[in-house]
């Protein structure tokens, strides 16, 4: 049985576009207080992997405001409207050098700290995320005093005649406080973080088991 259904009408396709949605309001700020906003701050989803886009977002700004949080805190997102699509939730983090403010995050610099995969197995999967209008994970305890650029993805499996996956992104900056001397890695870069191509199959085999794309998580 397969997870997604055929998309057959001018009208489906209209409603597919309308199922997009946005990363906002980091910790109940204001849309893009700490947020770097993107081009036309549309709910658009990214598409190709081997883009600049990839990082955060197409034609991201590279200042915004930053936002002061202890490491080990909770950080969370306002979904706008919801999460409308099957898929993964995942979140990571790079140091910036020194301010975050204008930095770029290129070349291997990011970890991935939290993930929300999928339950089940074949073509019985189950996505905990779908549906949600507000997304948090935890700050790495260990995580060393500094600046980052917080990372938020969702990935979208549609299956459409695209046949793409679709990366809602948001980079927010922070200040981290506190925290310890941990040493974050698996580093990756974005883009080469991901492969080209969709990465679930369109109709899962009995006894698949799904699997997140990018590193491990970090276990801080």
């Amino acid at each position: 049985m397969r997870i997604f259904p055929v998309i057959i009408s001018t009208v489906a396709f209209a409603q597919q576009a309308l199922a997009h949605y946005r990363f906002l309001g980091l910790n109940g700020s204001g849309d893009f207080t700490y947020i770097r906003p993107w081009l036309g701050n549309t709910n658009a989803p990214v598409t190709d992997v081997l883009s600049t886009a990839i990082r955060c977002n197409t034609g991201a700004a590279l200042t915004t405001g930053t936002l002061t949080v202890a490491a080990g805190s909770i950080v969370t997102f306002r979904v706008d409207p919801a999460i409308t699509h099957p898929g993964p939730l995942l979140w990571y983090l790079a140091k910036a050098p020194s301010s975050v403010n204008g930095w770029d995050a290129t070349g291997k610099v990011w970890f991935k700290f939290a993930q929300t995969g999928a339950g089940g197995t074949g073509s019985s999967l189950t996505w905990p995320t779908l549906g949600l209008t507000t997304v948090s994970a935890r700050l790495p305890p260990s995580l060393r005093a500094g600046e980052y650029l917080l990372r938020v993805e969702h990935i979208g499996y549609t299956h459409t005649t695209s046949n793409s996956d679709e990366h809602y992104i948001s980079c927010a900056q922070l200040r981290v406080t506190g925290g310890g001397t941990g040493n974050p890695g698996p580093l990756v870069a974005f883009p080469g973080a991901y492969p080209t191509g969709p990465t679930i199959p369109w109709d899962p085999p009995a006894g698949y088991v799904y699997t997140p794309p990018g590193p491990p998580v970090w276990q801080g």
